[in-house]
């Protein structure tokens, strides 16, 4: 019986590490996603009946595809004995063809950026190309995704459904994009590595400040890219990545609390990513041809290499916002810009920014604006002005630690307005 679970647990230990590249040779083998997942299951399945009475298999993961593949043939070729033969002939004919290819290492690690590809398609919308990147490539449940992004979970469903429709009825081919192609496709998947990487980084909703395994992802993803196609924007964007998640220990305490970045103890700030994020923004900038992403990484090392807070250079991420805002001009780097200002000029200064901002218009359902201005308001002694904005922050706010983030700077405003 321990032996059995034993088994058991590698079995989910695989799951963990490999479902997604066993997902991704798959669907590359049988040419649809829907019978590729059925397969991945139904392997998973025959290794938690197999595995404890043959042993755990030299590799895995090919036995895995192997057997997802051998078993997604046998179910069309028994579909076929029932359905007329122009319903299952193609779906049997793409299921066959190549049939040993899974055994190329090369390849097989190529189908995890075939099904990047694939997912960040420009044919799909781009709300699209992200829930499918997080549902096929990391893996993450519908009802997570649709957590992450405040959208009902049927509504996600429906977005996967149609982009899968989408990518069959295109008929879009499973491939990595001819060279030539390549930088213009390169965008879109940037943007959704991006997007990936910051609902790991700092989760819309949830009880947790970050999500580990979501960013991992999102920096795997980022590596594979770069050795791809090591464009100065794909080497700023791993390079911002990686530059983040040298924080992430640092930026809660043990019991789950936020800590913000001038009160983090920089002594658990990971130096290993921290180098070599430098040495990544260092390469993007030599080039000359770098873009947002690179000035944004650009901008977290000034913070990385400052020993402590009062030796941030605010008058170098200053010029640096700057420049991101002539490149990628938004509200939100406008505000990002205003928290740079006030701290080289004094909270005043910043705080005229943001009310500018919010005076035309602009983020005034975005939480961290409001949660700017309460912070200047506090700094300034305008108590009552602070109070307004933490509260419409708070209104704002989903994710849990933020939430009491917020309302311990609410009572430290009330603890200092008693005589």
């Amino acid at each position: 019986m321990e032996a059995t679970d034993q088994i058991h647990e590698t079995v989910s230990q695989v799951y963990r590490s490999d479902s997604r590249r066993v997902l991704a040779t798959l669907i590359r083998l049988l040419g649809d996603f829907d019978v590729a997942e059925e397969a991945l299951h139904d392997a998973f399945r025959a290794a938690l009946e197999q595995w404890p009475r043959d042993g755990v298999p030299a590799n895995p993961r090919a036995w895995l595809v192997s057997a997802g593949r051998f078993k997604a043939i046998d179910g069309l070729r028994r579909q076929a004995r029932f359905d007329p033969l122009d319903e299952t002939g193609a779906a049997a004919e793409l299921a066959v063809e190549d049939a040993a290819a899974w055994a190329d290492p090369e390849s097989v690690e190529d189908d995890r950026l075939r099904l990047i590809f694939t997912c960040c398609h420009p044919v799909l919308p781009p709300d699209a190309q992200v829930a499918l990147t997080m549902r096929e490539v990391c893996g993450l449940t519908t009802e997570e995704i649709a957590q992450a992004f405040l959208t009902p979970a049927p509504t996600l469903a429906q977005r996967i459904v149609r982009a899968k429709a989408k990518i069959r009825d295109a008929e879009l081919p499973y491939l990595v994009p001819a060279p030539s192609e390549l930088p213009a496709r390169l965008d879109a998947v940037l943007r959704v590595v991006y997007l990936v990487f910051n609902e790991g980084y700092a989760p819309s909703s949830g009880v947790s400040v970050t999500r580990h395994d979501v960013s991992a992802e999102a920096i795997r993803l980022g590596r594979l890219i770069v050795d791809l196609l090591p464009e100065p924007e794909a080497v700023g964007l791993l390079g911002l990545m990686l530059l983040h998640e040298s924080r992430r220990t640092a930026r809660t305490s043990p019991s789950g609390e936020v800590i913000l970045l001038d009160e983090q103890d920089r002594s658990l700030w990971n130096r290993g990513q921290i180098a070599e994020g430098v040495r990544l923004v260092e390469q993007a900038l030599s080039t000359r041809r770098f873009g947002q992403y690179t000035i944004q990484a650009a901008i977290a090392a000034v913070h990385a290499q400052a020993a402590e807070p009062g030796a941030t250079d605010w008058a170098e991420i200053v010029g640096l916002y700057d420049v991101l805002a002539r490149m990628d001009p938004s509200p939100v780097i406008e505000l990002n810009r205003a928290v740079a200002v006030a701290m080289r000029d004094g909270p005043a200064a910043g705080l005229a920014i943001v009310d500018g901002i919010l005076d035309r218009g602009d983020l005034k359902e975005y939480r961290l604006a409001h949660a700017a201005r309460a912070e200047f308001c506090r700094k300034l002694g305008r108590a009552a002005d602070a109070r307004l904005s933490y509260d419409r922050a708070l209104a704002l706010t989903k994710q849990e630690p933020d939430r009491r983030l917020l309302e311990r700077r609410l009572a430290e405003l009330d603890r200092d307005a008693k005589p």
